[in-house]
């Protein structure tokens, strides 16, 4: 594809990001037109109080959490379908997501208490945020850490798969055994926070998932080239003068950093990361990650956005579970790679 389509291609996605941006400002139980959603973030005033109150208090916090998640969660299956070669790789089929709940767990059913998880009530102040989302990032790190030395030692994405796949159901039995010790506040807490949900991230929570998202994707922007050269294979990029290592453990801590901090504070959002950067390939007919890593932020804030409106379609105070819509779009992309590549075996 010519630069100038690249570019073309990119400006959509950002005009429909923008777009659904302010539909999901206006979007919800009491509507706000969306020229006056839209004005609002310009500074102008809301003719309706309360209308004033419901977007700078309730929706744009929703919506900018939409957008970092979506964004962050697409890049880190980029990087991991990537790092490890393999087109079903992502942040919860791989268990890295699995991993983050068990850090989750283990700082809030075996220490905060059902208070200091993100979602249910606000977290009393800068350290207990950066405990519960430090939590999140350590055992996404230690899952990927672990997965990552396994593939050294097996080349098969099948198999490379199904272990991801294994130790996200370790940690996910860790985490039962941490419920059966948990009062059923903390459970029920817990239960609501596994479904995902962008409504919980408050004003004070915001500086600290933004910085992690934008650290997360800065690494990640810096290791565009070395990533291009990794398509080959890592005996190639090392031809190319590329450390390995070293872009090893920098690809590790950005996928860790955007899947953890996003599953602290949103719950274990899943399918996102799987599927759009196969729909940004397919979208771009290209796998240069310069051109990659900004389609998948786009497209990847749209489609979180899409499914945060989409799960509060029911009204009446009521939502959706935040999984059960990214499922409905991840899940036939991901029979959609399974049917295709079967069917090139078969030709």
């Amino acid at each position: 594809m010519s630069a100038a389509r690249v570019w073309g291609w990119l400006a959509v996605l950002a005009m429909a990001l923008a777009i659904l941006f302010c539909m999901g400002l206006a979007f919800g139980s009491v509507h706000i037109p969306p020229a006056t959603a839209a004005a609002s973030l310009f500074g102008h005033t809301a003719p309706d109080p309360v209308w004033e109150q419901i977007l700078w208090q309730l929706r744009l916090p929703r919506c900018l959490t939409a957008v970092l998640a979506g964004s962050a969660l697409a890049l880190s299956g980029l990087l991991m379908q990537t790092l490890f070669r393999n087109p079903l790789a992502g942040p919860y089929s791989m268990g890295i997501s699995s991993g983050a709940t068990l850090g989750v767990a283990l700082a809030v059913l075996a220490g905060a208490g059902a208070s200091g998880l993100p979602g249910v009530q606000a977290l009393d102040g800068v350290r207990a945020q950066l405990g519960v989302a430090g939590s999140a990032v350590a055992g996404a790190g230690l899952v990927m850490l672990l997965v990552l030395t396994v593939a050294r030692r097996i080349r098969s994405n099948t198999t490379l798969l199904i272990l991801g796949l294994m130790f996200g159901q370790i940690a996910g039995s860790l985490v039962s055994v941490l419920q059966a010790f948990s009062t059923s506040e903390q459970i029920r807490s817990f239960t609501f926070w596994t479904f995902g949900s962008y409504a919980g991230v408050t004003w004070s929570q915001m500086p600290v998932l933004a910085g992690a998202v934008l650290a997360g994707s800065l690494v990640a922007a810096a290791c565009a080239k070395p990533l291009n050269a990794l398509l080959l294979g890592w005996t190639y990029a090392r031809s190319l003068g590329v450390g390995v290592r070293s872009l090893r453990g920098w690809l590790l801590l950005a996928a860790s950093l955007l899947a953890g901090a996003v599953t602290a504070f949103c719950g274990p959002v899943a399918f996102l990361g799987l599927a759009v950067p196969h729909l940004c390939r397919g979208l771009f007919r290209s796998a240069d990650h310069r051109v990659l890593i900004p389609a998948c932020m786009l497209l990847g804030a749209s489609l979180s956005l899409a499914a945060d409106m989409a799960a509060r379609l029911p009204g009446g105070g009521r939502a959706l579970p935040l999984n059960a819509v990214t499922a409905l779009v991840g899940a036939p992309v991901v029979i959609w790679i399974l049917v295709r590549r079967r069917a090139g075996r078969d030709e």
